[in-house]
């Protein structure tokens, strides 16, 4: 079927023909002649004059006048239109030019005349947008120049409020360490009365300004995006029970009862970062027996497997003053309490739930209160763990080896500190503990010490002169002889990647100052005296291990797409067997800092996808690191290569289904 030419193609058509119109005006001027000629014959013979030289004559001048006519016509109508012609077709070229008018003060030479203006105007719009085109490109340019400016001037300024809270936490957490530590000494040295009443005085309020910096601290951190959990295992039940035992004697003090009920769900292993639940079921108790002046707090934890992970919920329940209906909504705002009587009454700066929110938020779970005014509160938190199995001891430390003396008796510590009065309070606890020391106050002088004689443990401080204790346990590892040697971190500095630097490193462990009594000496116990207390080795595979993919759980972390499932699958077995050869590669270099952080990026990629098998296994792989387990760790890189071996499996068995389903899903 044929196309009939538009209007539009028929005017083109015929600007393509030059001089047709002179060609139809000639060939209408030729048959406006022939006519008249014709006319004159006709009247001639109708009289009867007929002559043929006379005809010939006429149509020979006709011809002549009608020539002549139609030239000047063309060279007067027409080549005007040509040129009008030409000029459109220009300007359908983007190229904007005058054509030439003939003065012929007449309608062709107005018609020039408009079409000149008219290209003129066009000329003078297009400079004009070029203009402000280069004004807005000019413009783009200096806001560009000013924003990356001003984005490099507050990344730097992040660096420094970092640098400084970093410069902060050590300057305050040093001195706190020694006065904390020196009033625990105090306690214990038998004083009565007055004075023993002084110091517990002094020690709370030490304690309060100690809460008060992390609190600080911690929000800090969190507003910054830089608090990053950890995954290692630990006990929950132990924790929570520390936890109420920790809390036992504020209860005392206010005549309060606390109680602390913890159901058979609650596992005694889980994955997960011990410090921050810590930090939450504290934060919670905390705040109960502040607000609680008569009846109980009670404390109850329960737990369920909930898309392969472990639910652990703890409920906090109070019969103390209790919070009005309309201030329930702002309870988690920071800088926020009830209201401001609370604050002139209990203290604080409102920061502890608004902390504890977000912690729970980075747990994946949620928080909610229920509450009346008079009647009491009860918060009930909900956090997700890695479910962890618990494996046997063996009865020996971390390395595999009991560190005693031919007497049966501990092996020193080598204490690494600058500080004098941190040097007292560490020595006296170890000394009350029946430990033997040795101090060094620096890593020079660490050195020195490890040279002359045998130590089960080294106590490191981080921040010191003349060596710091980064670059002194890096020495220390690369002897042989010391490569097993336990290195517990103690620093105060409390920003994010500390650990992580110190661990690194290949310290074993890590405290925070101020040093917690309880915990340097537990910790030192776990090394030196109960090694049945240190960090857990491995965990054996089960005997019907469950499928290698949760699939509930990877639709909800990557939605319902499974062509996105199947992609991500892909991508992870892709780069899985170049991980799994760095982490041979440092367990053959005995790096444990490198076998902590690739084993992490193996979990960190295995948690996307839901891998729940190779994230627990490259979990385990990290915390035996983080202790110098190393023939742990090997063990494990076996167990994590039969994991990724499943899953390939897995993955290559529904490859059939994975693609076929994400056609059909894209095609609807």
């Amino acid at each position: 079927m044929g196309l009939v030419p538009t209007h539009g193609a028929k005017s083109r058509a015929a600007a393509s023909r030059p001089g047709s119109l002179a060609r139809r005006f000639a060939a209408f001027t030729a048959t406006l002649s022939l006519w008249i000629v014709l006319v004159a014959l006709a009247v001639d013979g109708a009289s009867g004059t007929i002559d043929a030289r006379k005809a010939v004559l006429l149509v020979a001048v006709v011809g002549a006048v009608a020539l002549l006519i139609g030239r000047f016509t063309a060279r007067l109508l027409v080549r005007p239109l040509e040129q009008f012609r030409d000029g459109l077709a220009a300007v359908r070229e983007g190229r904007l030019a005058p054509i030439a008018v003939s003065r012929t003060s007449d309608e062709i030479e107005f018609l020039g005349e408009s079409f000149n203006r008219m290209i003129e105007q066009l000329s003078a719009s297009q400079e004009e947008v070029k203009r402000h085109q280069e004004l807005l490109e000019q413009r783009i340019r200096e806001r560009t120049e000013a924003l990356e400016i001003a984005m490099k001037r507050a990344l730097a300024a992040s660096e420094a409020k970092s640098e400084f809270l970093a410069n902060v936490s050590h300057e305050l957490r040093t001195p706190m360490s020694g006065l904390l530590g020196m009033l625990d000494i105090l306690l214990d040295g038998g004083l009565r009365g007055e004075q023993r009443e002084q110091v517990v005085t002094a020690q709370n309020c030490a304690n309060s300004l100690l809460a008060l910096l992390n609190d600080i601290l911690d929000h800090s951190k969190i507003e910054a995006g830089k608090m990053i959990l950890e995954q290692i295992p630990f006990d929950p039940r132990a924790l929570l029970e520390e936890c109420g035992k920790g809390m036992a004697a504020q209860a005392r003090k206010k005549g309060i009862e606390l109680r602390c009920e913890i159901e058979s769900s609650v596992p005694a292993q889980a994955a997960g970062d011990s410090l921050r639940v810590r930090q939450i079921v504290n934060n919670l108790l905390s705040n109960a027996l502040k607000f609680t002046d008569t009846g109980w707090v009670r404390l109850h934890a329960s737990a369920e497997e909930r898309d392969g992970e472990l639910a652990l919920t703890i409920e906090v329940k109070d019969t103390g003053v209790g919070i009005r209906k309309e201030k329930l909504a702002a309870i988690f705002e920071k800088f926020t309490q009830a209201d401001g009587s609370t604050s002139r009454r209990y203290g604080g700066t409102g920061l502890g739930l608004s902390i504890t929110q977000q912690l729970v938020a980075m747990h994946r779970g949620s928080i909610q209160v229920d509450s009346r005014e008079g009647c009491g509160s009860t918060f009930t938190a909900t956090i997700r763990l890695a479910p962890v199995e618990r494996p046997e001891r063996t009865g020996t430390s971390p390395d595999g080896k009991l560190r005693l003396k031919a007497d049966g008796k501990p092996l020193p510590v080598l204490v690494v500190e600058d500080n004098l009065v941190n040097q007292r309070v560490i020595t006296a606890l170890l000394k009350k503990n029946g430990y033997g020391y040795t101090v060094a106050c620096n890593g020079l002088e660490a050195l020195a010490a490890l040279e002359q004689g045998v130590f089960g443990l080294v106590l490191m401080d981080v921040q010191m002169p003349v060596m710091d204790g980064l670059e002194a346990t890096r020495r220390i590892r690369e002897r042989p002889e010391w490569r097993k040697l336990p290195v517990v971190a103690m620093t105060a500095h409390a920003m994010t990647g500390d650990r992580d630097r110190c661990l690194q490193t290949g310290m074993n462990a890590y405290l925070a100052k101020p040093v917690n009594a309880s915990q340097l000496i537990g910790m030192v116990d776990s090394y030196l005296r109960n090694p049945a207390a240190a960090p857990l080795p491995l965990p054996k595979p089960a005997a019907q291990a469950p499928a290698p993919i949760n699939q509930k759980l990877a639709a909800q972390r990557l939605g319902s797409s499974p062509s996105l499932l199947y992609g991500m699958q892909q991508l992870f077995l892709e780069f899985a067997p170049e991980q799994v050869q760095r982490l041979k590669s440092a367990v053959s270099r005995r790096d444990a800092g490198a076998l902590a952080q690739e084993a992490g990026s193996v979990r960190n990629a295995a948690e996307r996808i839901a891998a729940t098998g190779v994230e627990q296994c490259a979990s385990a792989i990290a915390a035996a690191a983080a202790v110098g387990q190393l023939e742990q760790v090997q063990a494990g890189i076996g167990m994590l290569e039969e994991e990724l071996t499943r899953l390939s499996n897995h993955v290559a068995a529904n490859a059939i289904d994975g693609p076929s389903t994400a056609t059909a899903v894209d095609s609807a």
